[in-house]
C-alpha cells in the first residue's frame, strides 16, 4: 500500500554538487562585501585617530611657545606633559600615520595613505595649500584644506 521511494540512506553525487555549488556561490557573493565593509572599518577608524592626532598637536602648539611639533612621534609622546603615549599606526599601513609641516612652521597636515596604501600628498605650503594630490590619502589640516580624503 505505501509506496516506498528510496530504499537507501544517504545523497547521491547529483545532490552533493549541487549544494556544493551553491555554497560556492554564497561564498562567492560574500566575500566581497567583507572586503569594502573592512575597508570602511579602516577608514572610519583612520578619521578617529587622526582626529586624535590633531587635537594632541594643537595641545602640543598651546603648551610649546605656539610652534608645532616637527614629528609627531617623537615631539608627542616625548612632550611635557605627555600628550600620547604611543603614535598610533595607521589603519592603512604598517607605520604611524604621516606629518608634514610647512616651512615657515604656521601649517602641518596629518594624514593616512588611504585603502591604496600608497601615500599622494608630498607637503603642505607656506600658504596651507595641500601639496600633492589627496588621491586616497586621508587627511586632516590645520590650512586652507581642514579635513577630507
Amino acid at each position: 500500500m505505501f509506496l516506498k521511494l528510496r530504499s537507501n540512506k544517504g545523497f547521491t553525487i547529483l545532490e552533493l554538487l549541487i549544494v556544493i555549488a551553491v555554497i560556492a556561490i554564497l561564498v562567492g557573493i560574500a566575500l566581497p562585501r567583507f572586503k569594502g565593509m573592512k575597508d570602511e572599518g579602516n577608514y572610519a577608524k583612520a578619521k578617529g585617530e587622526l582626529r586624535t592626532l590633531q587635537t594632541a598637536v594643537e595641545s602640543y602648539y598651546l603648551h610649546n611657545s605656539s610652534a608645532y611639533p616637527t614629528n609627531i612621534d617623537g615631539n608627542l609622546t616625548g612632550a611635557t606633559p605627555q600628550i600620547i603615549a604611543t603614535s598610533p599606526i595607521d589603519a592603512f599601513g604598517t607605520t604611524i600615520y604621516k606629518y608634514f609641516k610647512s616651512t615657515n612652521g604656521n601649517y602641518y597636515i596629518i594624514f593616512s595613505v588611504g585603502p591604496g596604501g600608497t601615500a599622494t600628498i608630498t607637503g603642505i605650503s607656506d600658504a596651507g595649500v595641500l601639496a600633492g594630490s589627496a588621491g586616497d590619502d586621508i587627511y586632516v589640516s590645520n590650512g586652507t584644506v581642514q579635513s577630507g580624503g
